[in-house]
């Protein structure tokens, strides 16, 4: 009989396994010491996410202080200075917090003249923030903007016709009014022409929309070639945007649309959301596409028409805002649409202290001072994301 050898563990091998261990496994005990445990890629991906997802509140944060120090340095800064300190003890005074008044003139300059003209600013750039961020939602394209459909367009032809055809049925709101009830109009036509087969596809909406703005615009000329000298000069002066003419009663008329357009966008965040992942996917989660836009639709609607009736055209505040800011904190409607409103009314506060102060005595006007700035802007992001993707195939 021939003995079968026994296999005595050498150097290097597990005992029991016959197996060779080098330099480096994790039998070698300096090895093991030596060279640190490889973490998994998913164990250091949630170290970022928290950053990421804090990014919206601390944007929210920033935006809300942002745009009360501006409200409070705008009520005071102008031909007539009144330091910060005195308007905050103003307010206090006026909602029974202690304070101090500022006597006859600083009472009648801060109450009559100023706050009007910031909360009013507030109330447009926030309709046009929020708008903004619904029109982009809805369209599936960060770029897209209320003008696009024709809101602000239809609008400026009801204001521009109660001008030049002297209508004065509602006294000093028959302007307003003009504006308010043709930019509504102006959406249901766009809306209902681009309608078939209980669909409404987006892009005949947009293509619908380019041919009102055209249309209004050749409106908005003849109601000025048959304008007089007076007429002519109000006419340009509302089309190139303004907050002068801010009061009281300008602030109560718009508050009502404003509140009501910016209380009900919120609500639909969560179902733009589940758009923005195609119009297929969403129907399968249960979203109603066709009832979303027209609802949503309506609420832009509302939104622009109110704050061109009053403002004047305003541009590039609807597009800038939401882009930035999605370029920011990222797609998520649940900020976007609050944090568009909250920008849009930073923006236009200080777009409107801008226009007042920078070259005084004169005023410039509001909507030529947003698309001076806007425009470079905007064609720099459209550089900017047509080099990051290559191209727009």
């Amino acid at each position: 009989m021939t003995a079968t050898p026994s296999t005595a563990p050498g150097p290097g091998t597990t005992p029991g396994t016959g197996t060779t261990s080098g330099p480096g496994t994790a039998s070698d005990p300096e090895s093991a010491v030596k060279s640190p445990p490889t973490v998994p890629r998913s164990a250091k991906e949630p170290e970022t996410r928290p950053r990421r997802r804090s990014a919206p509140y601390v944007l929210t944060v920033l935006l809300v202080a942002a745009l009360a120090l501006g409200a409070l340095l705008s009520a005071g800064i102008g031909s007539y200075e009144i330091p910060l300190g005195d308007v905050v003890s103003s307010v206090q005074h006026r909602i029974g917090l202690g304070g101090e008044s500022l006597g006859r003139v600083g009472e009648s300059v801060l109450w009559n003249v100023r706050l009007p003209r910031v909360t009013l600013a507030v109330l447009v750039g926030a309709s046009l923030g929020c708008a903004g961020a619904l029109m982009q939602g809805v369209f599936g394209n960060p770029l897209a903007e209320p003008g696009v459909i024709g809101i602000s367009s239809g609008a400026a032809v009801g204001a521009v016709g109660a001008i030049a055809l002297g209508l004065s049925f509602f006294g000093n709101w028959t302007v307003t009014f003009c504006a308010f009830v043709a930019g509504l109009i102006t959406v249901l036509v766009v809306y209902s022409l681009s309608r078939s087969g209980g669909r409404t596809e987006v892009v005949t909406l947009i293509l619908t929309g380019i041919a009102l703005n055209a249309f209004a615009g050749a409106l908005i000329g003849l109601f000025l070639f048959f304008a007089d000298n007076a007429q002519v000069t109000q006419i340009t002066f509302w089309q190139l945007g303004s907050l002068s003419a801010a009061t009281w009663p300008k602030v109560l008329a718009v508050l009502p649309c404003a509140l009501a357009g910016l209380l009900v966008a919120p609500f639909y965040a969560r179902r733009l959301d589940l758009l923005a992942l195609g119009e297929r996917p969403a129907r399968h989660l249960g979203v109603d596409v066709e009832r979303l836009r027209v609802v949503l639709i309506l609420v832009v609607a509302l939104l622009t028409a109110a704050a061109v009736a009053v403002a004047g055209i305003v541009s590039f505040v609807g597009l800038l805002v939401p882009h930035l800011l999605r370029m920011a904190a990222g797609p998520g409607h649940r900020f976007l649409v609050p944090g568009s409103a909250v920008g849009g009314a930073l923006v236009l506060v200080v777009a409107d202290l801008t226009a007042r102060t920078v070259a005084a005595p004169a005023e410039l006007p509001l909507g030529v001072l947003t698309a001076l700035v806007g425009s470079p802007f905007f064609f720099f992001l459209l550089r900017r994301t047509r080099r990051k993707q290559g191209g727009w195939a």
